[in-house]
């Protein structure tokens, strides 16, 4: 089976096996915001087996009138809370939220493929 991923509309393909040498370049970097619905808020306090108000708590930063998962600095990055460095990984992969199931086909990168390929070594021209 390939691991190139291919989404109508866009103008690059993903080969998704560029994550396993990649080191995370999407889950750190420059500050950010990772959003995260109820529904997703929820799933993710199941697989950790913590409450739903210790999650909140410990993991979310509140942005407007929405939740953003917090970030941690490790030197001059700024990690996703949830980002493994040791393993690569992330800790909460079978929930991640959806904004990081759909990376990196955003709307955004769609006229910025030249910033996207910066940040993502899996981005190949279509």
């Amino acid at each position: 089976m390939s691991s190139i991923i291919r989404k109508e509309g866009y103008g690059y393909a993903f080969n998704a096996a560029a994550c396993a040498s990649c080191g995370g370049k999407c889950c750190i970097g420059e500050s950010g915001n990772i959003f995260v619905t109820t529904q997703e808020m929820q799933n993710i306090s199941k697989l950790l087996d913590i409450d739903i108000a210790e999650f909140y708590k410990k993991y979310l930063i509140k942005k407007g009138y929405r939740f953003s998962l917090i970030e941690k600095i490790v030197g001059d990055s700024y990690d996703c809370i949830f980002f493994e460095r040791e393993s690569g990984g992330c800790a909460i992969y079978e929930a991640r939220p959806k904004q990081c199931r759909t990376f990196p086909f955003w709307e955004y990168f769609k006229n910025n493929i030249e910033e996207l390929k910066l940040e993502c070594p899996g981005i190949l021209d279509d």
